[in-house]
């Protein structure tokens, strides 16, 4: 994995995505490839890393109807 990916993969962390998400999400380079383009153009648009990640994470979460506050990741 390039060093950018594990940035945005820790980053989506911090926000509590799953990992088994995270691993499916970064295991396919179409995906990884649009998170990467979305990524950087919010960056070019002046957002913070945290706020990118925190905004990716909350869409995540929305898509896949997942309550983050109840959600229980693997350990």
């Amino acid at each position: 994995m390039e060093i950018k990916h594990i940035n945005m993969y820790e980053r989506l962390r911090d926000f509590h995505v799953p990992i088994p998400i995270l691993d499916e999400l970064f295991s396919s380079e179409d995906m990884t490839k649009t998170l990467s383009e979305s990524w950087k153009e919010l960056k070019n648009d002046g957002m913070r890393e945290d706020g990118i990640a925190e905004n990716i994470a909350q869409l995540i979460f929305k898509e896949l109807k997942i309550d983050p506050v109840n959600y229980e990741d693997e350990k």
